[in-house]
């Protein structure tokens, strides 16, 4: 009988067990996602590769061998040839190379002016949600009031303000990066609402979660509960908004270029290349055609690209 039964048993076959999963890390999630969008792939490469070429542009014109201040009015509005690649605007200058270093400074505002606004916006966000109260009411009445102002006329009047009845010295006022410092500040001061919004509807769902009221029971400080807990969790919003908005500021930058209000010359900026085209239009179309594809490009890039991140970083969205 104990036989019989120590064969029985001998016979019976276990399930198996199931394999254990390979952990996949979040980052690793949000690149396979990333991936899926064809158009923020391709749009990440273009970027990559703008950057680079604008970056180097000291590189190529020396390789070139052309400086792209120079005037030459011996060699004025050449067409595309394989010394001047995209031919020479009205003053003789090349155009390939003015366009890399228009790209430059465009690139270099666009970015600097968008992670201020990420970095005010977000700063004021987290007080807003954190806090509450009068704090989030205040707060958000000014962003309320920023939001409703007259955006672009504003910025015309304010970028055609004369610093020099502001007291700053000649010297300062005249020198070639204060048309950039004045569309980095006057980006920031207006774009900031839109993170803030973004961030502060975060803080406020954040800062009920059981991990953050423990904190606050064990007796952390808020800074340590915003640093720690709070602003890792509410970045992903604040990186798609970003990206998003590197395009619309260097749309912006080139419009108040092209009405003389934004980079001034000798700079190149590709807003101001298009003011300089009006009136060679006719004479050598692609004076304008140049800088207006670079301008359309390189927004719709960053915006697919905002679109990839947005998916990848949200994927519930």
């Amino acid at each position: 009988m104990s036989q019989g039964t120590t064969t029985m048993s001998s016979n019976v076959v276990l399930p198996e067990q199931p394999k254990a999963q390979p952990s996949v890390s979040p980052w690793r999630l949000v690149w396979n996602r990333f991936k899926r969008h064809k158009a923020g792939v391709v749009s990440a490469i273009f970027v990559v590769l703008l950057v680079i070429l604008c970056f180097s542009a000291s590189l190529i014109a020396r390789w070139m061998g052309h400086d792209p201040f120079d005037v030459n009015f011996f060699a004025r509005l050449e067409p595309a040839s394989s010394t001047h690649w995209l031919g020479t605007d009205e003053l003789g200058r090349d155009v390939f190379l003015r366009l890399l270093y228009g790209g430059q400074i465009s690139l270099m505002v666009g970015a600097v002016a968008a992670f201020a606004t990420a970095i005010i916006g977000s700063l004021i966000g987290v007080c807003a949600g954190y806090f509450g109260g009068k704090v989030d009411a205040i707060l958000m009445r000014i962003a309320d009031f920023t939001l409703s102002l007259p955006t672009l006329p504003l910025m015309i009047v304010l970028a055609a303000v004369d610093l020099r009845k502001l007291g700053l010295p000649d010297e300062w006022v005249q020198g070639d990066t204060i048309s950039l410092l004045r569309i980095i500040v006057i980006v920031a001061l207006f774009g900031w609402p839109t993170t803030a919004r973004l961030v502060r509807s975060g803080t406020l769902s954040v800062r009920e979660r059981e991990y953050v009221k423990a904190a606050v029971g064990y007796g952390a400080s808020s800074a340590r509960i915003i640093r720690k807990h709070v602003l890792p969790n509410v970045l992903s919003p604040v990186i798609i908004s970003t990206t998003m908005a590197l395009g619309g500021v260097i749309l912006l930058e080139s419009a108040l270029s092209f009405l003389g209000l934004g980079i001034q010359p000798p700079l190149p900026s590709w807003g101001n290349m298009l003011q300089n085209a009006q009136e060679m239009i006719w004479q050598s179309p692609g004076l304008a055609i140049y800088p207006g594809v670079a301008i359309l490009f390189t927004v719709m890039a960053f915006n697919f690209l905002g679109d990839a991140l947005q998916d990848a970083l949200d994927p519930k969205a």
